[in-house]
């Protein structure tokens, strides 16, 4: 079989290859001749996993944010499913654990360098390297390709922190400014955090009194609209109606329960890595944001509902005092990290659009930089409708894997009609057609989407800074 051959989509498993995989899945015996571990110098620890029969190309995984004093271990993969098909597929695997937990990219990037150049001299030279990862481990990709371009050949960044570190932490500030502003009788540390468990508990007592009343739940959504969050949350239901803006709002409200109590021990450790505050709110126009806002109609209609006067509090926004950053902190996490725009290889990008955590919008401002370097001819983004972070099934993963090493294989993009790419994902079977909902398997049938992301709300790249 020809290597154009063996890489179409609908031929990736014969029938043999996907009774191993599922024999493997069952027995949990993996596939990997060689299991290497170890510690990089920095303390970070490594994991490679090659198979017995090695088809030369290596799998470079960056995993995603690590809470403080959570577990730290290596990941060279994201799930077990992927991992077994992959192996069995011949493909080489390799991650490390980053040197620390929290905001990790200034660490990641080279502990990942540091993990390639163990394999070349353990392993062997890959003929194919691919950068691939998740969240913050997107944001790392990402970053990778951009840095160091000789040693890869493709990148799939999935639901990653595209907009960059600095745009993620302002748009957030929005977000909790607005909350404190409106909700919070400016109570609570936006920044130069110093309690972050006191901010916590408060937060998290306003937010939740807010939400019992029309009033708090317009505000509620206000805040949510500064950071496009989607008015989805849970994967295993359909997608509220466009005009169903109290689904909209109770969602949102599930999405910023869990992220701005939680956002002050978020920050105050970036503040900590970054020497002081990076994040601004200087010069934003709220107005001007809200209304390119994904949730602007809802929040107009909520406002009514509640007898709120948005413009009211849109000027109580416009009047509240505002945040420099520490030009130092800034630096920062400019350095680590915002994107220029210059790659020379393939990207392939995946999303899902009910993302609150990491909003879809992000996959616009890395597609505007990308085009403002004129290499957008590299870039492709495929959009998974789908609500919650990261929820790809492994085999919308894989397909999207083997769609960018097929754009490697013939030199051109082929391959991406969204009814093409579900029905390939959807040919791997059940097993792979499922997403981890509560730590447990779900259905999930494949949901590749025709999908354009509006403006992230607060770009900062190597072009607007």
């Amino acid at each position: 079989m020809s290597k154009i051959a063996r890489l179409t989509l609908s031929s990736i498993l014969s029938f043999a290859l996907m009774s191993a995989v599922l024999i493997a899945l069952l027995s949990g015996s993996a596939a990997a001749q060689q299991h290497l571990t170890g510690t990089l110098g920095d303390g970070a620890t490594y994991v490679i996993d090659v198979p017995a029969l090695w088809n030369g190309t290596l799998l470079l995984y960056s995993h995603g944010y690590v809470a403080p004093g959570s577990p730290n271990p290596a990941l060279d993969i994201s799930d077990p499913y992927t991992s077994y098909y992959m192996l069995a597929s011949g493909y080489a695997l390799a991650g490390s654990s980053y040197a620390s937990t929290g905001w990790a990219v200034h660490e990641a990037i080279p502990d990942q360098i540091a993990t390639l150049d163990l394999f070349q001299s353990m392993v062997g030279t890959p003929t194919r390297t691919i950068a691939w990862g998740h969240s913050l481990g997107g944001e790392v990709t990402a970053a990778l390709v951009q840095q160091y371009p000789s040693r890869f050949d493709a990148a799939l960044p999935m639901c990653g922190v595209l907009a960059g570190s600095e745009g993620f932490f302002n748009q957030a500030l929005d977000q909790t400014f607005a909350f404190n502003t409106l909700l919070a009788g400016g109570s609570l540390e936006m920044v130069h955090i110093t309690n972050p468990a006191l901010d916590y508990g408060t937060a998290a007592a306003i937010l939740a009194a807010a939400q019992t009343t029309p009033q708090g739940q317009a505000r509620i959504a206000l805040a949510a609209a500064l950071a496009d969050k989607p008015g989805w949350y849970d994967p295993t239901t359909p997608e509220p109606a466009a005009t169903d803006f109290a689904t909209q709002e109770a969602n949102q409200y599930l999405w910023v329960s869990n992220e701005i109590p939680g956002s002050f021990f978020t920050r105050a450790e970036m503040e900590f890595r970054a020497g002081g505050n990076p994040s601004f709110n200087t010069g934003v126009r709220y107005e001007y944001k809200l209304k390119r806002s994904r949730d602007y109609a809802e929040v107009q209609a909520l406002y009514a509902a509640a007898g709120l006067s948005l413009d009211a509090d849109l000027a109580a926004l416009k009047s509240a005092p505002r945040i420099s950053a520490d030009p130092g902190a800034l630096t920062y996490l400019t350095d680590n990290v915002i994107y220029n725009g210059q790659i020379t290889v393939p990207v392939l990008t995946l999303h899902t659009t009910g993302d609150g955590t990491v909003n879809v919008e992000q996959e616009r401002a890395y597609r505007r930089v990308v085009d403002e370097a004129d290499n957008v001819a590299l870039l492709r983004e495929r959009f998974i409708h789908r609500a919650g972070h990261c929820e790809f099934s492994p085999a919308e993963m894989i397909v999207a894997e083997q769609t960018l090493e097929l754009r490697l294989a013939t030199g051109k993009w082929s391959g991406l009609g969204i009814a093409q790419l579900n029905k390939e994902a959807t040919a791997l079977g059940p097993e792979f057609n499922v997403i981890d909902v509560n730590g447990a398997p779900y259905p999930a049938a494949p949901a590749f989407m025709n999908y354009e992301p509006l403006q992230f709300l607060r770009l900062f790249d190597a072009f607007t800074q």
